[in-house]
């Protein structure tokens, strides 16, 4: 089937936008999950998202703000968590992860007449995404960009050498808790391409792909970018044309990428100690 067939319907042109501008939010701060050692937390804060989902049905408000709003607030405690008590931490994570899902499972369970298909946002519902979301996702990528290209050599610095960037007068402390809130932008985005389950595959998959090769954060970045392009649009692509759900697709294919990349690297080093 060709891959432009599907440019003719108006979801499906709206889906691509969503993937390419949620690729940009993968691609930046998918890095910074995976050089700063983040994944655990970025999975909590994305866990903790769904209390906003719930929150938003229950009272009747939008799902968006609302979920960005609730997501904030929670990677705002685990990063005052994280910093406070780091030998408690992942304890801590884990319960606000399990209390998030909870609080938006048995609010959705209570909020009535609700009718909301479950699984679009355990495992995404790309094919749906409004233009209005897209609007808030284009502010959220320009918001994320802006913010790392302002502080770009502060997290440099903070993600391979946090105690010297101390000694250099960064400000560590309120850097990590701009990157927990990006971190919450980013999760949001990425719930509405690949759903709930699926988020930090396509957090830590594209910035994996792309750290071999790069020789500067700012070229793991883009390439992270590219990577997660390329893993939406050919999900999206398949799932088109096999008539699969949309975020699974396109997992599948990050996943595929990822053990290819892993068996390869296996064999280059088995040749190079023969």
């Amino acid at each position: 089937m060709n891959m432009l067939d599907f440019l003719g319907y108006e979801f499906m042109r709206n889906a691509i936008l969503a993937a390419t501008l949620t690729s940009v939010a993968c691609g930046v701060i998918g890095t910074l999950v995976v050089v700063n050692r983040l994944v655990f937390l970025a999975g909590g804060v994305a866990h903790t998202a769904y209390g906003g989902i719930g929150l938003a049905f229950f009272f009747g408000l939008p799902v968006l703000p609302c979920t960005v709003g609730f997501t904030l607030g929670a990677s705002a405690i685990m990063a005052g968590v994280t910093l406070r008590n780091k030998e408690r931490s992942e304890t801590v994570i884990g319960a606000l992860w399990a209390a998030g899902m909870a609080l938006g499972i048995l609010l959705l369970d209570i909020t009535p007449g609700y009718n909301v298909d479950l699984m679009s946002y355990l495992f995404g519902s790309i094919l749906t995404v409004p233009l209005s979301d897209i609007r808030t996702m284009a502010g959220l990528d320009l918001f994320i960009a802006g913010m790392v290209l302002y502080f770009y050599r502060d997290f440099l610095i903070m993600s391979f050498e946090p105690e010297f960037a101390r000694t250099r007068g960064v400000p560590v402390t309120p850097l990590y808790f701009i990157l927990l809130a990006m971190i919450a932008l980013s999760v949001v985005m990425i719930i509405q391409v690949v759903g709930l389950i699926l988020v930090i595959a396509l957090l830590t998959i594209p910035p994996y792909m792309a750290q071999g090769t790069a020789r500067s954060l700012m070229a793991m970045m883009c390439r992270a970018v590219a990577w997660s392009i390329f893993f939406c649009l050919t999900g999206l692509w398949l799932s088109y044309s096999f008539d699969l759900t949309s975020g699974a697709s396109i997992i599948a294919v990050a996943t595929v990428c990822f053990f290819a990349k892993l068996v390869g690297e296996g064999f280059k080093g088995v040749s190079l100690k023969g």
